[in-house]
């Protein structure tokens, strides 16, 4: 019986900044999380768009985080699908809680784009792609090849 080739995976983990973000967007799970699910269990009738918007954010941050902090292959791309969805969705909810209020009685995480947590929302998916374009192993081999 032939043993498998063993590789060993050299890449370094998240530093510096890329740590920063990660504990970031942590908290914003953690934070979306908790105002969702307050939300849904006191008031679920009262504004079930906004409330399930705020959970469904919470799941989004949830993904975003293990996908940023992980640096294998197939996280990476889901990193990058989930922070640009959460790009999209931050700009979409922002505009629409502007422009059409009645749908969004109550704030969500993206309502205002972000305004009730001072804006981080709208921030912090744009910090997402530079770190996930930033520490790019492909980009790295490049530069350093």
């Amino acid at each position: 019986m032939t043993e498998l080739p063993t590789t060993t995976d050299t890449r370094r983990p998240a530093f510096g900044a890329g740590r920063v973000l990660i504990v970031v967007y942590g908290i914003f799970a953690v934070a979306a999380t908790a105002r969702a699910t307050v939300q849904l269990i006191r008031d679920a009738a009262e504004a079930p768009l906004a409330y399930g918007l705020s959970a469904f954010s919470a799941v989004v941050y949830l993904v975003a985080t293990v996908a940023l902090a992980h640096n294998g292959r197939r996280l990476r791309v889901v990193g990058w699908v989930t922070v640009l969805f959460e790009l999209v969705g931050v700009l979409v909810v922002g505009v629409l809680s502007l422009t059409h209020p009645e749908l969004f009685p109550r704030d969500t995480v993206w309502s205002g784009f972000g305004s009730g947590y001072g804006y981080v929302p709208l921030v912090l998916p744009f910090l997402g792609v530079a770190w996930l374009w930033w520490s790019s192993p492909r980009r790295l081999s490049q530069a350093n090849g």
